[in-house]
């Protein structure tokens, strides 16, 4: 079992940046390929951002190439989305989720967090 909690979510202004942190419990985190879902009102959930058991690999959503950057530290069972250069679109609940291998997490990721709002102001 593991258990996620996202925390660093707010209200930022249109060019801010924040940074999420997934905090992980359980003792396989490493063994996990994590990664970050978006979903605004009235829209279906978005992947953003995945990173592999390692961090050696990293694969990003077309919408937020460039400008997020997903990140890990196995030591601390954390997994981290930083945010840069953010838009009113961006605006959404941010859900961190972990998943055995990349496909299962693109397809159906096995754990969820509850959630963390991010709100971008223009």
């Amino acid at each position: 079992q593991v258990q996620l909690v996202e925390s660093g979510g707010g209200l930022v202004q249109a060019g801010g940046s924040l940074r999420l942190s997934c905090a992980a419990s359980g003792r396989t985190f490493s063994t996990y390929t994590m990664g970050w879902f978006r979903q605004a009102p009235g829209k279906e959930r978005e992947f953003v951002a995945r990173i592999s058991w390692s961090g050696g690999s990293t694969h990003y959503g077309d919408s937020v190439k460039g400008r997020f950057t997903i990140s890990r530290d196995n030591a601390k069972n954390t997994v981290y989305l930083q945010m840069n250069s953010l838009k009113p679109e961006d605006t959404a609940v941010y859900y961190c989720a972990a998943a055995r291998n990349r496909v299962v997490l693109t397809t159906s990721p096995e754990y969820w967090g509850q959630g963390t709002q991010v709100t971008v102001s223009s």
